[in-house]
């Protein structure tokens, strides 16, 4: 599933951990968009090579940008996650609170959902996002 380049909130990290947990999450944001830049060049090469009646050629560029696809994936997930433990670490907020600061929209949506049904399955009254 691929995520549009837009977050939550004006930075990534929401407490004052100190840069490194921003610098982490930067770095593996940006393997994300590079990967992201090489799907769409390989799509294009795609069209064209289809385009000009070179079928293989264009199969193989497709399947060439569905695995950037696929680690362009990997990489936001592994920053989505990173970031959420940063901001939601023991001490950091209350157990009644989700911290979604540097999540994708659909990364949010996806978090809120499971912190929704965890919260009600113990019983819990709220959740402050």
């Amino acid at each position: 599933m691929s995520y549009p380049m837009t977050s939550l909130g004006s930075r990534a990290v929401h407490h004052n951990q100190g840069g490194d947990a921003e610098a982490e999450y930067d770095r593996l944001r940006g393997l994300a968009r590079q990967e992201h830049d090489k799907r769409s060049s390989c799509l294009d090469k795609a069209h064209n090579a289809y385009e000009r009646g070179d079928r293989a050629a264009a199969h193989e560029l497709s399947e060439e940008a569905k695995r950037h696809a696929q680690l362009m994936d990997q990489y936001n997930k592994q920053a989505s996650d990173y970031i959420f433990r940063e901001n939601n670490a023991v001490g950091r907020v209350d157990g009644d609170t989700i911290d979604l600061h540097g999540q994708f929209v659909e990364e949010a949506e996806d978090i809120l959902e499971q912190r929704i049904k965890y919260a009600r399955s113990h019983g819990q009254k709220h959740l402050h996002v």
